[in-house]
């Protein structure tokens, strides 16, 4: 009896042991490769595919490698760049990509260390070459997204030609520094270059402004003269005018243009307070203190 159970023990581990090594579960955000003999077979779950959940396969001659679905990012090392202006840069930058080609990516790679490493060489490469052809003023600000499209354009290119079963979804610089040893004489470069542009501002906008200044005493003294002779033309016809009315009211009355001028002469005479006039009683200057505006 004792027997009987023993044997049926290890029938039943046997049979764990088989169904364990035959069954197994591929979760939604992974997919397996399914290799007989180290060589793959098929791909479950692959992209554009999915199939996960449980599936079975033979057991003891096929094992299940499982590679994320999911879309993955590897921080690369800093670098140092030469860009076209000689100036050299620490250039920190990130890619994220998803493995689109399960059987390609492990012919390929075989596992997720050689893949870090072949992909992070790959961006290294690229950025190399994309950005040392740029001035260091357009890695750091000028046309980086620019930049990084055509790396991105580039590590797609060489994934593909290198079959590694990647597709590249996005290419970053998270920084871009000068080497600390280099920053000190950089910046006073750039410090005496800002200052001969300030300069050099500030030399246009005095020229501007004597320009402007020239402009608006020229356009003063114009409207001062426009304004000095159409005062002159204006007054000279209201002198001519009044002229023309004194002239018509002394033809019409004699005797009333010769007590109005007597008038006048009086106001100018008497004006000032301290003037003194030695004249005859019967002075015609007198005339009209006696008499009317008739003479009578």
């Amino acid at each position: 009896m004792s027997r009987r159970l023993v044997a049926l023990g290890v029938l039943v581990v046997l049979a764990l042991i088989v169904i364990g090594n035959t069954l197994f579960q591929v979760d939604q955000r992974k997919q397996a490769i399914i290799t007989r003999f180290g060589e793959p077979v098929r791909v479950l779950n692959a992209p554009g595919a999915p199939n996960a959940g449980l599936h079975m396969k033979v057991p003891f001659l096929e094992h299940a490698i499982m590679l994320d679905k999911r879309n993955l990012s590897l921080e690369a090392d800093q670098e140092e760049i030469t860009a076209s202006d000689q100036e050299r840069l620490v250039v920190d930058a990130f890619i994220r990509y998803r493995i689109s080609n399960p059987l390609q990516y492990y012919r390929t790679l075989r596992d997720d260390r050689t893949a870090v490493d072949r992909i992070e060489r790959l961006l290294n490469s690229s950025l190399r070459q994309v950005l040392g052809s740029a001035s260091s003023n357009d890695i750091v600000s000028g046309r980086r997204g620019a930049l990084m499209q055509a790396t991105k354009t580039d590590v797609s290119r060489r994934a593909q030609s290198s079959r590694l079963g990647i597709e590249v979804i996005d290419v970053r610089i998270k920084r871009a520094d000068l080497p600390a040893q280099n920053q000190p004489t950089v910046y006073r470069r750039m410090q005496t270059s800002r200052q001969q542009q300030a300069a050099q501002i500030r030399a246009i906008g005095e020229q501007q402004k004597r320009e402007i200044i020239a402009s608006a005493d020229k356009e003063v003294a114009i409207t001062l003269a426009t304004a000095t002779e159409t005062a002159e033309a204006t007054r000279g016809e209201g002198d001519a005018q009044r002229t023309r009315i004194f002239a018509q009211s002394y033809g019409r009355d004699p005797s009333f243009a010769s007590f109005y001028r007597s008038m006048q002469a009086y106001d100018a005479a008497l004006a000032q307070g301290d003037t003194t006039l030695v004249l005859s009683p019967d002075s015609a200057f007198f005339r009209y203190f006696a008499r009317g505006p008739g003479g009578k």
